[in-house]
């Protein structure tokens, strides 16, 4: 028992010590970013004031994600995922991993979301017709003619309404989320795997490098419009501003890129068509 107390009275001597050490000049979530100071030795109150520090950044991928997905998924349910992402990253992160707190914290974020989608039902049947539908149409209008279908051409092959073949080409578009997400990491950020378990590397690692050899493959416009969408993180009309063409047009090649990637990547690697 004495050697217990003794125990206990040098850690706390310890963790008075490590306070005192600290940088006065530096906030909790400067601290925490460095590495210097762990999330246990924070006071509540200055754990609650790092969760308000990093709670728009939660908001900020979420909204992010959000406007690559259907219109029907919740932005709330991205955030509610990410926000559990953040809380999940403050009691895992390593600083002997030699990163900062920032760039594990969101990958944690941003990887939680993505958990999140794979787990909901986010395409309505009657939509996921459309899609197939139009894709078929693509696809064949692409081999008669030799050129990319016009929004008009699609209407007239499919029997669908305009609004109907606007529908389907935004849901077409959120098709390859997760594969052109995994190729946006490694693009933004070489530590993009952080926090992440081996096996999920691995599978991850190899998703990347099939989809960046099929994306070798697209003609120089299709690469351009999702190297200014993915990489450089352009909306369409800012990418249409610097292709010097329209925002239809580059949502065109968008769905168009997206649309080859996918039959490429089930016809040779077996990857579902649809999610």
């Amino acid at each position: 028992m004495p050697q217990d107390r003794q125990k206990t009275a040098d850690q706390a001597y310890k963790n008075v010590a490590a306070r005192k050490e600290r940088d006065p000049s530096l906030q909790p979530w400067e601290e925490l970013d460095a590495g210097s100071i762990t999330w246990d030795e924070f006071s509540a109150p200055e754990q609650e004031n790092i969760v308000r520090h990093y709670a728009p950044k939660v908001k900020y991928l979420a909204s992010r994600m959000k406007a690559r997905l259907p219109r029907n998924v919740d932005v709330n349910e991205l955030i509610s995922a990410g926000s559990m992402g953040l809380v999940e990253s403050f009691s895992k992160f390593k600083p002997q991993l030699g990163v900062k707190f920032d760039t594990y914290a969101e990958n944690r974020i941003r990887g939680a979301m993505l958990d999140e989608l794979r787990r909901m039902d986010w395409f309505p049947r009657s939509l996921r017709q459309k899609v197939r539908q139009l894709d078929t149409a693509i696809m064949q209008l692409e081999q008669n003619t030799g050129e990319s279908p016009s929004e008009e051409d699609l209407v007239r092959e499919t029997g669908l309404s305009t609004k109907e073949v606007r529908e389907g080409m935004e849901a077409m578009q959120s098709q390859l989320c997760f594969p052109l997400d995994v190729l946006e990491n490694a693009m933004a950020d070489s530590e993009g795997g952080l926090g992440r378990e081996p096996f999920e590397l691995t599978a991850e690692n190899e998703l990347l490098n099939r989809v960046a050899d099929l994306i070798e493959q697209l003609t120089p416009r299709e690469k351009l419009v999702l190297s200014l969408y993915y990489s450089d993180e352009l909306n369409m009309r800012e990418a249409a501003e610097v292709m010097g063409i329209t925002e239809g047009r580059v949502s065109q090649l968008h769905t168009q890129a997206v649309s080859r990637l996918r039959r490429e990547l089930h016809s040779r690697h077996g990857l579902p068509l649809y999610n």
